[in-house]
Parts: C-alpha cells; structure tokens; sequence
C-alpha cells in the first residue's frame, strides 16, 4: 500500500522505545506526577496543563508529525517485561544537509534511574541515528552540576565540547549548560589521524 510506512521501534536488551500513543497517557502522567521533585531541578517549567490527557493527546499528534518530517525522533522507553513506561528520550532539532546532526533530550521517572535504562537507550538511539538515519553528528547539553546525566553521556561515547551561557531557562532561571557531541567517525584524541 502507498503512503504507509513503518513507524520507528528500537529494541534494547530489556526496552522497547517508540513513538508516544494516546495509551501511554495513564502510565506516563502517574510517571511524570511521582517524580516530580526528581526532574524539576534539571527540566524547564512546565506549563500548568502539562499533565492532562489534552496536553499529552498534543504531544502524541507533534511525535507522530515531527516523526514523519524527520525533524525529530520522540521515543518513550517502554519496559518489556511489564510494559512500564521508564522515560524518554527526544532526537530533536534534527537537520539535514551538510549538517546530518541533532539535538538528544532525556528524562528518566525517578523510580528507575540509576538502573542503567538510559545507558541502554541513548547507545540504541546513537546506533540507530548513525546507522539508519546517517546522522553525523548527535549534541546534547546538561546543568554542569548533573553528574549524572555527564556520566551517562560520557559513558556513551559522548565528549565535552565547552559551555554555553545561558543556553536554557531551567526551573526559570537562564542556566550555563555543558556542551556535549558524539560524532559517527570521531577521531579527536586519537593519534592514528592520517
């Protein structure tokens, strides 16, 4: 059939990531409500409606259409054994061209971080972005204080790239972020360059 073409699913050792479906609404908002304290010191303000189905019917219409534009690539990181929804994780600012780059944004529900899930999913979504999507180049930035999300990216294969000032209002203050890049055929410190 014309037109119909195969939505993006990335299988990890114990996650299924996919885009976002109207289902997901329950499991997602109870997620997002329990970890509230966890997430607000490193996430931009929410708007009050954040967590009703219209607002999260909204975010599954943009996955869907950015998707199919290739602008970005929303993920929820789904659970096998149980279906859980863990968190997500957002290839975004996806551009094309000389560039072949994009943007990586992830948040994990507290009851699961630190379990290696978004080891696991951000090596799944660089493959897949190299791979099957030719990216070039994958960014991401974080709070210099989240030593957390530093040490997953670094263990990634991630590098750090500097600082940029100001680059985003996090719990409503402009915020310093540290600069981060994983490139498809990263020489840098390597001494074998020819």
């Amino acid at each position: 059939m014309l037109g119909l073409r195969r939505k993006p699913r990335i299988e990890t050792e114990r996650m299924t990531l996919r885009l976002p479906i109207h289902q997901d609404y329950k499991l997602w908002s109870e997620l997002r409500e329990a970890s509230t304290d966890h997430l607000t010191q490193w996430e931009p303000v929410r708007a009050a409606d954040h967590l009703t189905r219209k607002a999260f019917t909204n975010r599954v219409y943009w996955a869907a259409r950015a998707e199919g534009q290739g602008t970005a690539l929303p993920l929820m990181l789904i659970r096998r054994d149980d279906k859980q929804i863990l968190g997500a994780i957002t290839l975004d600012n996806i551009r094309r061209g000389p560039v072949q780059a994009g943007t990586l944004g992830y948040w994990i529900g507290a009851p699961y971080a630190r379990q290696g899930y978004m080891q696991e999913a951000i090596r799944a979504v660089v493959h897949h972005a190299f791979q099957s999507m030719d990216l070039s180049r994958m960014e991401a930035a974080c709070l210099p204080e989240n030593a957390a999300s530093r040490g997953v990216l670094e263990k990634c294969g991630f590098k750090y790239e500097g600082v940029a000032q100001s680059y985003l209002q996090i719990n409503g203050r402009w915020r310093n972020h540290v600069l981060y890049a994983n490139l498809r055929h990263d020489r840098r410190g390597r001494t074998d360059v020819g």
